[in-house]
């Protein structure tokens, strides 16, 4: 018996981690694509531009490090702002309950009558409604504003994006970290290619749960996008080498 609820409370466990996860993988996956695709264009474009490798981990890292805290932040306060906005109008739906209860019962009403409900039927729900201040004031946040309560915490956003933006955007650059430690033989930018296109591929998997798409579809979206920003950068860079060597 003891056993059995050993692996139960451990099941139990790792059920809730792999919900926390997938309740901020939306945030995973879109700081993981951002910071490979513009880490992966940085390099792209040094290398067109003929930069040595030197040049191309300060220029990775600094783009690194500043645009994910810049996008982190934006995340955070984005999120910040949208649960006071809807806290705001809350708290005016509260008062408004709390002092025109008749005129925010006839809207309840209409809401419904609006949905086909009528006679009977209709005061049932409008009763039931109405008869709990929690459940009214939601339900008029969500049929008469349109608006949702955000269950995701601000800071976590924030966190979770910048670590994603961390993590997948370095792979662009790891390649170069090793050269520069241990010097390679090898034509880097084909194997930070290589790696970058791995990446696409996990962070295009993922993005499979979170836009319920087809997996194949969200690989070469994702691989795609990427291919298509070191195109430009890579040839970008090229061009303002020529152009600025003259």
């Amino acid at each position: 018996m003891k056993l059995q609820e050993h692996y139960k409370q451990e099941a139990h466990g790792t059920n809730g981690f792999f919900k926390a996860f997938e309740k901020y993988l939306a945030e995973f996956v879109y700081g993981g694509i951002d910071g490979c695709v513009t880490t992966f264009a940085v390099v792209a474009g040094s290398v067109g531009a003929g930069l040595d490798s030197a040049i191309i981990l300060i220029l990775g890292f600094a783009n690194l490090l500043a645009d994910g805290f810049a996008m982190s932040v934006g995340a955070y306060l984005s999120t910040k702002s949208d649960k006071d906005n809807y806290n705001k109008h809350k708290q005016t739906e509260y008062w408004e309950i709390e002092h025109m209860p008749d005129a925010e019962k006839e809207e309840i009403r209409e809401i419904y009558r609006a949905k086909g409900f009528k006679d009977k039927l209709l005061e049932e729900i409008v009763g039931v409604i109405t008869s709990d201040k929690k459940v009214w004031v939601n339900d008029m946040m969500r049929e008469e504003l349109g608006m949702m309560e955000i269950d995701k915490s601000p800071l976590w956003i924030g966190g979770i994006t910048y670590l994603s933006f961390l993590s997948i955007g370095l792979i662009p650059l790891l390649i170069y970290v090793i050269d520069y430690t241990h010097p390679l033989e090898q034509n880097l930018f084909f194997i930070a290619s290589v790696l970058t296109a791995m990446g696409f591929i996990i962070i295009g998997w993922l993005k499979t749960y979170v836009n319920q798409t087809s997996v194949l579809k969200g690989i070469l979206e994702t691989l795609l996008l990427g291919g298509i920003a070191a195109f430009v950068a890579y040839f970008v860079g090229d061009w303002l080498e020529h152009l600025l060597s003259r």
